[in-house]
């Protein structure tokens, strides 16, 4: 059982979330720009907080803050918010 974040974990999840992030920036569904907003806010703001717990360290913070991003991402995606079908960054129906 692993118990610990590795750097190659950590940089994966880096890698995928910010790639999730770029993606939905592109596809809002139209009608739905209020929404996407204050999503994009906070999963800036974690993906931010996952830079600083990095920075200081702290990967096992850094790898939670980049699950609850791409958390938000996915619900998101789910609420029909983002307009994405790439079921390797996103859990899409």
């Amino acid at each position: 059982m692993q118990n610990e974040i590795s750097v190659e974990k950590l940089k994966k999840y880096f890698d995928l979330t910010e790639e999730a992030f770029a993606e939905v920036k592109k596809n809002i569904f139209e009608g739905k720009e209020v929404e996407a907003k204050e999503i994009i806010d906070m999963v800036g703001n974690y993906v931010s907080d996952a830079h600083h717990f990095e920075e200081k360290g702290d990967w096992v913070n850094a790898f939670a803050a980049l699950n609850y991003a791409h958390g938000w991402l996915d619900c998101g995606v789910r609420l029909k918010v983002f307009d994405v079908g790439d079921d390797r960054l996103f859990t899409v129906c």
